[in-house]
């Protein structure tokens, strides 16, 4: 039916939902652009194509349980993504290449001192990850500031006009190999003027302005010659020093070998082992053996225990039963003479005492007692000398030997 021969209500009806169809077309275009735009900048923020992104390479023993786009790790966090995996030249020392991107900001965590990259074994399947550590000082390995070669005088001029914004990019050794100007140094005219009678080659050194940054990486430090390095086209990735651990399969097939090796040995020890397990079963046997044997010995000696844990068993055990009798009537008899004696004692301690008691209560015994010796001695002298008695006390023939010599023999000659 052409449009024509429609009434005008239906022809109006019908731009009615012919706009309503296109509005919703527009609408649902608009909401499916807007989604693949939000998604691809979702997608873009995850894998970090609107973020600096530093690109390193190192060498390893193997590329085995390595792969790419596999994470790389700093501290426990995902901080970039394996890029590129190959072998190398045959007569190259290195054996795989392994190329890899660190996202802004963590390859700003890498200086030369403390940072390299670990080959860790993820799982024991065979599965590798890479790790690089977080560096604690020296230089930064990769720079966004454009590095530069400028002569002394124009280094000069540069730091006269635009004062504290240039510095060193290399270290500066003196003619006895010490540093005397390290990276990063401020340039003003006096070190500029120690640097200019060096003497160094060409007259120029490597510099920067710290005033200026690039949105991408565009030097590396390199740590043979001391100074930063400018990416060029061809070449605009920075060397990590590698660490690499064997993967797990070598070190089971390792510990396997290793127990192949000393199997022989456990054997042995296995059977030295039994060895001794029978002579202990042999010893146990005979030790039964000498225990039964001894159980008539301990028997009589719990009999003489038992004794001896009786009053006087001891005695009864050494002398006999006739001896403790015997014993204990020397005892009684001995305690019997005992007692006799100490009443004696007693006795005489008493007389003693009695006669102390009367010399001190007559104090002139002592001297009447002498007196009288004195006065028989004299009676007794007395009848030596009376011609009645006088034969009674016969004379002594013996000389006295301490007598005086006579005087009327002394004068004869």
């Amino acid at each position: 039916m052409a449009l024509q021969d429609l009434t005008p209500q239906l022809r109006t009806r019908l731009s009615r939902m012919e706009r309503a169809v296109g509005w919703f077309v527009f609408v649902a275009t608009a909401l499916l652009l807007f989604g693949f735009g939000y998604y691809l900048y979702h997608t873009a923020e995850r894998k970090g194509w609107f973020v600096t992104k530093a690109k390193f390479h190192s060498f390893v023993q193997s590329s085995a349980g390595l792969n790419v786009g596999d994470p790389v790790l700093m501290m426990g966090f995902q901080v970039g993504q394996i890029t590129l995996i190959h072998a190398m030249p045959p007569l190259d020392k290195n054996n795989v290449r392994v190329e890899f991107e660190i996202l802004d900001p963590y390859f700003r965590y890498l200086w030369t001192g403390g940072s390299y990259l670990k080959v860790n074994a993820a799982d024991f399947l065979g599965k590798r990850q890479l790790e690089v550590t977080r560096g604690t000082n020296g230089y930064a390995l990769v720079v966004t500031q454009p590095v530069s070669v400028k002569t002394i005088g124009e280094l000069k001029q540069l730091a006269a006009q635009e004062h504290g914004q240039w510095q060193l990019a290399q270290d500066v050794s003196g003619a006895d190999s010490n540093l005397l100007f390290g990276a990063y140094t401020m340039l003003n005219e006096s070190n500029l003027q120690v640097l200019a009678g060096m003497n160094l080659e060409s007259n120029s050194v490597y510099a920067y302005n710290n005033t200026v940054n690039s949105k991408r990486i565009v030097a590396s430090w390199n740590g043979l010659e001391h100074h930063y390095r400018t990416f060029t086209p061809g070449d605009d990735t920075a060397w990590i020093r590698p660490v690499e651990s064997p993967p797990v399969s070598d070190q089971l097939q390792a510990m396997v070998l290793q127990i192949q090796q000393a199997l022989p040995n456990v054997l042995a020890l296995t059977n030295k082992i039994s060895t001794v397990l029978d002579n202990t079963a042999a010893a146990t046997s005979n030790l039964n053996t000498t225990i039964a044997g001894t159980q008539p010995l301990l028997t009589n000696f719990a009999v003489l225990s038992e004794q001896l844990r009786e009053p006087g068993g001891l005695g009864v055990w050494l002398l006999g039963t006739n001896g403790a009798q015997q014993t204990t009537a020397v005892v009684t008899d001995v305690d019997t003479n005992l007692i006799l004696l100490s009443l004696t004692l007693d006795h005489l301690a008493d007389i003693t005492s009695n006669l102390n008691v009367q010399v001190q209560a007559n104090t002139n015994l002592l001297g009447g007692m002498a007196k009288s010796v004195a006065d028989t001695d004299s009676f007794i002298q007395g009848l030596k000398h009376h011609w009645l008695f006088r034969s009674a006390f016969k004379k002594e023939n013996k000389a006295k030997t301490n007598a005086p010599p006579d005087s009327t023999s002394s004068g004869k000659h």
